[in-house]
């Protein structure tokens, strides 16, 4: 394997910075890395500390720079030839971390870039430990960190640590530094790698532990901010959402359950990047995966790994065979479409006998809604059941007439709700007083999920509601 050099940003937290130095030296070969800090003007005695240590090399900001910038500092200092990997500061490496993330990193010619799992995360990377043994977290490494290899592709990769083949730099360049003063240039740098014919790979027998916002959660009110407004850089470059073009609808998935390593079809109608479909891949190996995605830059992304259209499934024939797909995902999408009713219509016969069309529909009856309606408020928003490029509304009635008259039956509807306050609740117990409390639940939903197979015509009552 490359030597790798290892770039530390830091900015303030010398105590976090001390553990994560001291982990590194204690669970890596010495003659493996060098280590890079790169310093944006801490003011906590950071720099001085640095300074002190006679295996660290140092680069010293008098501003803050933020953090792509700083990581960009650092890729421009490490020795030719070295890969690369970006670390917080506030992690501590185990036991074969780095080997591991190396024998990913070089598992396949084609991985650009390889992560390890964690205890506090953003995305699925995120592992469940527990908190109150973390004087443990060693002993518990060692063992995870020798199971056998067990890599996962990904979308993207959150970059607290983040192992990147050289030459993927010298192709895609550094860190894009508009993303200042941190947050999504680890998003455009993922999909960097793969436009450049990369994959990306999660090292699920790799632990390092994560603190998590060490800098940023100090002060809330900025950090979200800096989300908020990056967000909006990131979607300007890309044309499209980050967060909601690549959301896993494990919800969905559930619904799943083909014969086990039985030959499985699968078409996502507005599939986004694909994560969905990816996790169906990962999930179930044999299954052959397909798309429909109407945003030509998130169909880019999917069809690296299935086979994606990019068109308006309302404006065009699908050229697929009939009896083709086990399932058909339209998860968040029935709300989008002019004609719903047609779009069902149409998919039907593409379904195999006994496949499922798997959806999600928000709930347009959710006290949320209907609280606003009673104080004169129906108010477009950026996401949500009022999401203003919704252009149908449906209540559970009105899904079960929509499935029922495109000839399909429902054998099963979920109901998915979120966390109420005290406040909420007495909304619903006001709306169950006019209405009855057969309605609560209907109150309370806020998006319903189903499963809807091919049948005759049916009635309003063929659904099994829980």
């Amino acid at each position: 394997m490359k030597k790798t050099s290892i770039i530390l940003l830091t900015y303030n937290n010398l105590d976090d910075t001390a553990l994560c130095v001291e982990s590194i030296r204690s669970n890596t070969p010495a003659d493996s890395y060098e280590l890079i800090v790169v310093d944006n003007h801490s003011t906590d005695g950071t720099p001085d500390w640095i300074q002190e240590q006679t295996d660290i090399r140092f680069i010293r900001n008098e501003s803050n720079r933020g953090f792509p910038a700083g990581c960009n500092q650092g890729i421009q200092t490490a020795q030719e030839g070295n890969d690369i990997l970006l670390l917080n500061n506030d992690t501590m490496v185990m036991p074969n971390w780095l080997q591991n993330l190396q024998r990913c990193l070089y598992s396949r010619e084609d991985v650009g870039a390889v992560g390890p799992v964690t205890n506090c995360c953003s995305n699925d990377q995120q592992i469940q430990i527990d908190r109150s043994k973390e004087s443990s977290l060693l002993s518990f490494a060692r063992k995870f960190n020798r199971a056998k290899p067990n890599y996962e592709r990904k979308i993207k990769l959150v970059g607290f640590c983040l192992l990147i083949r050289r030459t993927v730099v010298q192709k895609i360049g550094l860190l894009d530094e508009r993303f200042y003063p941190g947050n999504y240039e680890d998003d455009d740098y993922s999909f960097r790698i793969q436009r450049a014919g990369y994959q990306l790979l999660l090292s699920k027998n790799t632990f390092i532990y994560h603190k998590g916002s060490a800098s940023f959660g100090k002060d809330p009110k900025a950090y979200q901010t800096a989300l908020e407004v990056n967000a909006k850089k990131f979607e300007g470059k890309w044309g499209f959402n980050a967060t909601y073009s690549t959301f896993v609808r494990y919800d969905i998935l559930s619904f799943m359950q083909p014969k086990q390593n039985s030959p499985l079809r699968v078409l996502e109608v507005g599939c986004a990047c694909g994560a969905t479909l990816l996790k169906i891949k990962e999930q179930f190996p044999n299954a052959e995966i397909y798309g429909i995605e109407c945003n030509a830059a998130s169909a880019a992304i999917a069809s690296r790994f299935a086979d994606i259209q990019s068109v308006d499934i309302e404006q065009v024939q699908l050229d697929y065979d009939t009896q083709t797909f086990d399932y058909i995902l339209f998860a968040d999408v029935l709300e989008h479409l002019r004609d719903p009713e047609r779009a069902l219509r149409n998919v039907r016969q593409y379904l195999k006998t006994g496949g499922a069309v798997l959806a999600s529909i928000p709930n347009i009856m959710h006290y949320s809604v209907l609280s606003g309606l009673l104080n004169g408020n129906f108010t477009y928003q950026d996401a949500g059941i009022l999401d203003r490029t919704h252009l149908r509304f449906f209540t559970l009635a009105e899904i079960i007439r929509l499935f029922a008259v495109c000839g399909y039956t429902l054998p099963v509807i979920q109901s998915k709700q979120l966390p109420r306050s005290s406040q909420s609740n007495e909304w619903v117990d006001r709306l169950v007083a006019v209405s009855g409390e057969e309605k609560r639940q209907q109150f309370e939903t806020y998006q319903y999920l189903l499963k809807a197979q091919m049948g005759p015509q049916t009635s309003e009552k063929g659904a099994a509601f829980g």
